[in-house]
């Protein structure tokens, strides 16, 4: 039995499609324990300074994190061991872990004592907070965690290029397992480090699952002086991710930074309505990305071009389309999934409006989202690496003159305010500068998602202007199944209020149904082809003509 389960977890998954939808299924059970994470969060402390010094002191480990283990991360090792030979692949594992053991250690430990002084550099409304002291013990603590999670990605670039997805998808599940844990039995007797020792303990599983593979492959790595000639290539081409990464981690620690002046929990709402926004951007776009990159790294290292332009044209297609459809209904049921995720305990009726409405105007950058993570991994892997760094740069430019601009309209011309929060339905909420600040945030991604979009002609001329009628096909179905959505929430809105728990999620689940099902009346009288794919795909897992886990492949076969 336990072999039979262990041969199952680390079987290698085929098709792009099959591994996507079985990604997606397993970031659902991430996203859900996630989920479930924040609102055991929001009870517990609901929007205020908790949460918000909380969210606040994973900033500068999320920096070092993409500053330091993306130097090696899979996204460049990935390309490098789909063609080599195990001796070779191990030596690189080898020299790439312990670089990063020892370079990414001796920085952390920097970090660490000087923690104090950066920190409230950063955060200086936190300076006077009673729980300065814990803010301050989190914030060290989590400087563990790049270091784990740096080394589990490489380890987990193993596990891809085996196409042992299923092992890889477990281990976010894993992730969230352990943070749970320390918000429910280690924050009561150690406070908000007890949390920082249930992140550390999930980080410890999320590399651990990837170890069987490796192990299987014959791949562990093993201590060694990382030789600087060795490294020279990963490092140069890593460089630019690296510097994309850390983009993205500046542009989140300036928007956070600019929460903390919009009073107590702007930005636990920012992040809540972030991770909220991140369900159906983990199960489209991520899943896609993921599924595809390994795929897209062998087409281009064998000289495949066409075949290369086929599958970021597939993938693409179908992450447009899917991202489409459920950015609508996010936008369409915010307030219903905002008050079953979250409303409970602490977190009033007001953090409940603004949360829907911060979640409502992110969605709107969801497919531009997708778009730029497929379009990443395009470039990574056609070592493009420089095209996502560029296109982080002018998010970041964006996301700040945005957010910035649209703060200065608020405060300088009241009606703005007005319209804003009339539009948003939060008025007389206080703190709805934050609306501005998630605003700013999804033009960013806005520009961004374009930038990549036009940027894809360098590797792939074509797909581009491929993508015109799936956007204009996906886009016609969301608009159709989330007005049809929004008519049955009125309808059943008039006959049953939305008194309890039950009765919320009936009613969004009900309305939900009834806009996918719109949505796919549309697809289905266009004729579009993603949409017949998706049910071949389906009928295809539910009904298998041959085993969806094959045997695995030798060395030279599987990479």
């Amino acid at each position: 039995m336990v072999q039979r389960l262990l041969g199952t977890l680390t079987a290698p998954i085929r098709g792009l499609h099959q591994a996507a939808y079985l990604l997606a299924g397993l970031t659902l059970a991430s996203q859900a324990l996630a989920l479930l994470r924040d609102r055991i969060f929001a009870g517990a402390f609901g929007a205020g300074e908790t949460l918000d010094l909380y969210y606040a002191a994973f900033k500068i480990p999320d920096l070092v994190f993409a500053l330091v283990a993306s130097l090696v991360s899979a996204y460049v090792i990935i390309p490098r061991i789909a063609g080599d030979r195990e001796h070779q692949a191990r030596e690189l594992l080898s020299h790439a872990a312990s670089f990063l053991l020892i370079g990414g250690g001796v920085i952390c430990a920097i970090l660490a004592i000087v923690m104090p002084d950066l920190l409230f550099a950063v955060f200086p409304k936190f300076v006077d907070s009673p729980h300065a002291e814990e803010f301050v013990a989190l914030a060290r603590l989590l400087l563990i965690q790049p270091i784990l999670l740096g080394l589990s990605g490489i380890l987990a670039s193993v596990t891809q290029v085996r196409r042992r997805f299923l092992l890889f998808a477990l281990s976010p599940i894993l992730y969230n397992i352990g943070i749970i844990m320390g918000a429910l039995f280690l924050y009561p007797s150690m406070g908000l480090a007890g949390i920082g020792v249930g992140v550390i303990f999930g980080s410890i599983a999320h590399l651990l699952m990837n170890v069987p593979v490796v192990v299987g492959a014959g791949l562990f790595p093993k201590f060694v002086i990382p030789s600087p000639r060795l490294l020279y290539s990963v490092v140069k081409d890593s460089i630019p991710r690296s510097l994309a990464l850390s983009m993205g981690a500046v542009t989140m620690l300036a928007l956070t930074v600019l929460a903390a002046y919009t009073g107590a929990g702007g930005i636990s709402i920012l992040a809540f309505a972030g991770n909220l926004a991140a369900v159906p951007l983990s199960l489209i776009g991520a899943s896609y990305a993921t599924a595809a990159f390994p795929v897209l790294a062998k087409e281009m290292n064998d000289g495949h071009k066409e075949a290369f332009a086929a599958t970021l044209t597939a993938a693409a297609r179908h992450l447009i389309f899917w991202s489409a459809i459920l950015a609508v209904l996010t936008i369409v049921l915010r307030a219903h999934i905002v008050r079953i995720v979250l409303g409970t305990g602490a977190f009033n009726w007001d953090d409940t409006r603004l949360t829907a409405a911060v979640l409502g105007i992110l969605a709107l950058a969801l497919v531009a989202q997708g778009v730029v993570l497929l379009a990443a991994r395009a470039f990574y892997a056609a070592n493009r690496s420089w095209m996502p760094f560029l296109i982080q740069v002018a998010g970041l430019v964006v996301t700040l003159a945005g957010a910035g601009g649209a703060l200065w309209l608020a405060h300088t011309y009241p009606f703005a305010r007005d319209f804003m929060e009339a539009l948003m339905r939060v008025e007389g909420v206080p703190g709805s500068d934050i609306l501005f600040i998630a605003l700013g945030a999804a033009v960013g991604q806005l520009v961004m998602g374009i930038a990549a979009l036009l940027s894809l002609r360098v590797v792939a001329p074509g797909v581009a202007s491929s993508l015109a009628r799936p956007i204009l096909e996906g886009t016609s179905a969301a608009i159709v199944g989330g007005a049809v959505a929004y008519g049955a929430l009125a309808l059943m809105g008039n006959i049953a209020p939305l008194s309890t728990l039950l009765l919320v999620l009936a009613q969004g689940l009900a309305a939900g149904i009834v806009g996918v099902v719109a949505a796919a009346g549309v697809l289905f009288l266009l004729e579009n082809k993603e949409f017949r794919d998706i049910c071949a795909s389906l009928s295809r897992i539910a009904l298998p003509k041959t085993p969806i886990y094959g045997p695995a492949l030798n060395d030279r076969t599987d990479s």
